[in-house]
């Protein structure tokens, strides 16, 4: 085991318990441990917002996928960063005003329906799941090879380590956690560009141009098709990724934890110019890396590029480098996780045993009980998940991920705050519809039914790796003309319709001013 990997990773381990420790102490009510009682500032949740955004698939991945695929790869970048005009013109302000604790919250403040509010938990926690288990297993890949841990013992110690920050420190540890992890990554990776830039004296044409001879392809590098090789394909990934992020709960809950529209406008512009930074960054990297490793050393070392960054950092700075940055991508997993955990934990405690299993009568103490004990489940399940998956690839779960939400959430939410004819049925019809279609999606696609590794020997139904432009159109459509087919059931008045979207794009409770 080398001493330098295990100091970074204790001195990273020490000062996360120090800070669940000191929220640990304030997080003795609901309101604390599921939002922080609003008390973030939008800068504040602008650094979470990316800690809770930016994972090891972003981390890792993308700086491998640019330095082996070229341009393909930075239309990752260019699709995450994007998505958040979404989030920011359509989705941040109005889940603010409707929602308190959850996104069901939202769509429950226009249809008081627990058919409702019970289908987008089971959403919530399909989701978060989905997430979660890569994060897991890429940290337990990660110990073992810089630290030679067994596999198993590895996700044992970030799966209690992610649920020792929410149990004990809810919200609040989460949040802190997550913003530490974005200064320490923007810092480290700036630092690693810097080190990559003054290797060619600051001059980003001799990179390009060393690029150029080190691969095999030459100039085809810089040219589209290498990875998404067919214009569906990209075309289909560039929507999931668009519209993914506007129904990820564990993103959207977070502003939940500021206290007006003004700091939630601050926090996206602070996420999207945070999360821009890091991805024109992961540009530089992922060229140092092809230039200065080289393409044949680079594959050999790993084919999926994932120890890109890593291998940059130990040619530009030795070990010690190596150590900062593997810190890094820990630290990433660990924040990832816990924002995952908290969404899940809200989902299952305050949506189902709140107001479900209790009908709304649950105390405050039974409430923080239930929280805490189901962040200790979910925990506890993902972890054995994530240990039986050790030899299997499971990095198409996060583009997946954001397929799901598209398909389910987002088409929910937007025409829930938009759609004057929209109504319950057609709610739970479209979340229903988009998350049977995106998982069908996967299990007759390529990453499943594949002969050349996939779980059952035989050829895809379904051809696609990036099935968003099917499942997407799919949850829009079902939910629109359920709508239409059933628009005389469970209609609110045109009264509580007018009150509901005043509140939702202004954040004015008329009904309380009329009091």
């Amino acid at each position: 085991m080398n001493l330098t990997y295990f100091s970074f990773f204790i001195c990273i381990i020490v000062c996360t318990l120090i800070i669940t420790y000191w929220a640990a102490k304030r997080s003795k009510t609901t309101n604390r441990f599921y939002t922080a009682a609003g008390s973030l500032t939008g800068f504040q949740n602008g650094l979470a917002i990316s800690g809770d955004f930016i994972s090891a698939a972003s981390f890792l991945g993308i700086v491998g996928t640019i330095a082996i695929h070229g341009y393909d790869g930075f239309l990752y970048s260019v699709g995450f960063l994007v998505s958040y005009l979404i989030v920011m013109f359509l989705i941040a302000e109005p889940v603010h005003h409707l929602g308190k604790y959850s996104l069901a919250d939202v769509v429950v403040f226009r249809f008081n329906s627990n058919s409702i509010r019970s289908v987008m938990a089971f959403g919530t926690l399909t989701i978060s799941f989905l997430y979660m288990i890569p994060q897991l297993v890429a940290s337990g890949l990660l110990l073992r090879l810089l630290l030679d841990i067994d596999y198993s013992i590895s996700v044992v110690i970030i799966g209690g380590l992610m649920t020792v920050y929410v149990v004990f420190g809810g919200m609040i540890a989460t949040s802190w956690v997550q913003i530490v992890k974005t200064v320490v990554l923007l810092s480290g990776t700036f630092l690693l560009s810097l080190i990559v830039l003054s290797r060619f004296h600051w001059n980003p044409s001799a990179i390009i141009t060393e690029i150029i001879q080190q691969t095999p392809l030459r100039k085809q590098f810089f040219i589209p098709g290498k990875l998404l090789d067919k214009p569906i394909e990209l075309v289909s990934l560039q929507l999931a990724l668009l519209l993914g992020t506007a129904g990820l709960p564990h993103i959207l809950i977070r502003f939940f934890t500021v206290r007006d529209t003004k700091e939630v406008r601050r926090s996206i512009l602070s996420a999207t110019s945070i999360i821009g930074t890091f991805y024109l960054i992961t540009l530089i990297l992922g060229f140092g890396a092809i230039a200065l490793i080289g393409y044949e050393r680079l594959v050999d070392a790993d084919p999926t590029g994932n120890l890109a960054a890593p291998l940059l950092a130990k040619e530009l700075g030795g070990d010690f480098l190596l150590a900062f940055i593997s810190a890094i991508a820990f630290t990433t997993i660990v924040a990832v996780v816990a924002g995952l955990v908290i969404s899940a934990t809200t989902a299952f405690s305050y949506d189902i045993y709140h107001h479900i299993l209790k009908r709304g009568k649950a105390s405050e103490e039974e409430q923080l009980r239930a929280a805490r004990l189901t962040a200790l489940g979910i925990g506890l399940i993902s972890t054995v998940f994530a240990l039986r998956l050790e030899n299997m690839n499971v990095t198409f779960l996060v583009s997946l991920t954001f397929t799901v939400a598209a398909s389910s959430n987002f088409p929910v939410l937007l025409l829930t705050i938009y759609w004057k004819r929209f109504n319950r049925i057609g709610a739970i019809t479209g979340m229903v519809t988009g998350l049977i279609a995106s998982l069908s999606c996967l299990i007759l696609g390529p990453h499943i039914m594949n002969l050349n590794g996939g779980w059952i020997t035989r050829e895809p139904i379904l051809p696609l790796y990036n099935p968003g432009i099917i499942a997407i159109p799919i949850g829009f459509l079902s939910a629109m003309i359920a709508s239409l087919l059933f628009r005389n059931s469970s209609q609110p008045e045109d009264e509580e319709m007018a009150q509901f979207f005043v509140q939702a794009h202004t954040g004015i409770d008329i009904r309380r001013k009329s009091m």
